[in-house]
């Protein structure tokens, strides 16, 4: 009795277990899986993500000194820093420059100018003597022409050749204190301009170690303005913080922003560019306070391409302006930006959800009972739903999620998959052709002769 009782407490829950999967199969919500293709107006954003700035800011520079090419200091280290986002009033401390690498620079300067004083001061001593002895010649000079005139006096009564010769000795003696005279004249000058580069070298040196002992003293830096200190940021990411380098061809250290002027700058990939224009509307979010929704426009796009750091892929730098004020937003926020693209009328769109794809091709899980792999043609899309230019039609039902089976489906629509590719092929030829023959328009600019009339222009003939 007990092996017929467990027999059948057995059979009945196999029993149970077939019946539960059976029903179950049978009770699939198929509305939680299958969507509908839908016929109607599309709205097409482009998203992207952001960092709040400000529109006008006011820079935080190094000391003006420090521009001074004659200091021959081209960089300082920033020792200190106040963090990023605190707020300051005018005059209020922000940062400090390293100031050993400028006790170093008014050390050097110091021995320079103790070393040019002495040197100004040997040129004043040797200059003395050397003046001291030309007049010393010329006394001499002066001396001997004298006593060339006594000889020509007494030799009146000697033959004309004694007095001929005496007349000669003081001819020579003439034009020597004459040449004396000159040469102490031209020794004078140059030793003036001798003591003189020596003293121009003193006050170079020691002007210049005034301007260092300025800059010294400057090199603590104060807020221009009341504010929220933003640290500056270079266009490939560098940020200026303690220990970064600064100079007069990076002077800029950190900035103050006006809160009420924010925009967004993005970057928007090379796909999506030729879409974005000045003027499209723009829902942006913020990141620290998902409440919040604010409005905003495209004010900027940029007309070159930048590399992704780690990619080949180009992107080029878009700024959005944040319509109103709010107090809560601070610089370098995160921003969510979708961009209003434009409004496509009586359209083919699906969820964005029941889109797949694989490495080369989108595609669809189509039909809800005997699905396949309907290969796809996308265009644009929303937050919601993605345009289909080919492979679907209105009502068409596809699978949100895959199914069970899969890996087993075949795929649909290979001529689809082929049109796409051709229409790369000739987006890429006609994209080649345009640059070719831009490059042909710059060489015959480059190798047109002055004067000489563009090409297709046909010179008027006078009669």
């Amino acid at each position: 009795m007990n092996r017929k009782k467990i027999l059948l407490i057995a059979i009945s829950a196999v029993i149970l277990i077939v019946f539960f999967i059976v029903f179950r199969k049978n009770g699939t919500d198929y509305s939680q899986i299958i969507t509908t293709v839908k016929r109607g107006t599309f709205n097409a954003l482009i998203f992207s993500s952001g960092q709040l700035e400000s529109e006008k800011s006011e820079s935080i520079n190094i000391p003006e000194k420090l521009n001074d090419r004659n200091l021959r200091i081209w960089e300082l280290a920033i020792t200190h820093m106040v963090e990023e986002g605190t707020v300051v009033d005018s005059g209020d401390y922000v940062a400090t420059l390293d100031h050993k690498a400028v006790e170093e620079q008014i050390k050097l300067a110091q021995d320079d100018m103790d070393k040019m004083l002495t040197e100004y001061e040997d040129s004043k001593i040797d200059s003395n003597l050397n003046l001291s002895n030309q007049r010393d010649i010329i006394v001499n000079a002066r001396l001997d022409l004298t006593e060339k005139k006594i000889v020509v006096d007494e030799s009146v009564y000697e033959s004309p050749s004694i007095r001929k010769k005496a007349g000669m000795d003081l001819d020579k003696a003439q034009r020597k204190l004459e040449q004396e005279q000159k040469a102490y004249g031209l020794k004078k000058q140059q030793e003036e301009n001798k003591v003189q580069r020596k003293y121009i070298n003193y006050r170079q040196v020691s002007e210049r170690l005034g301007e260092l002992q300025k800059l010294f003293e400057s090199l603590e830096i104060r807020a221009p303005k009341a504010g929220i200190v933003t640290y500056f940021k270079y266009p490939w990411g560098e940020i200026i913080k303690t220990g970064s380098k600064v100079g007069p061809y990076n002077s800029i250290i950190a900035s103050i922003p006006e809160m009420s002027n924010l925009i967004s700058r993005t970057y928007i990939n090379e796909i999506d560019i030729s879409k974005v224009k000045i003027g499209q509307n723009v829902k942006i979010g913020i990141d620290a306070f998902p409440e919040k929704q604010l409005a905003g426009e495209v004010i900027s796009v940029a007309n070159i391409g930048q590399a992704m750091p780690n990619s080949d892929a180009k992107v080029f730098e878009i700024k959005i302006k944040i319509f109103g004020q709010d107090k809560d937003l601070k610089p370098a926020m995160t921003t969510s930006n979708a961009i209003d693209a434009g409004l496509f009328k009586d359209t083919i769109m699906v969820a964005t959800d029941a889109i797949f794809e694989n490495d080369s091709l989108k595609f669809v899980y189509l039909g809800k009972d005997n699905p396949v792999k309907q290969i796809v043609w996308v265009g644009d899309e929303n937050e919601n739903y993605v345009l289909v230019k080919k492979g679907l039609k209105e009502n068409d039902e596809v699978w949100l999620s895959e199914p069970a089976d899969a890996a087993d489906l075949k795929f649909k629509g290979q001529e689809i998959y082929a049109e796409i590719q051709k229409d790369k092929e000739n987006a890429r030829i006609k994209a080649e052709k345009e640059r070719e023959e831009m490059l042909k328009n710059k060489a015959d600019a480059a190798v047109q002769p002055a004067g000489a009339l563009p090409a297709g222009v046909v010179a008027k003939q006078t009669k």
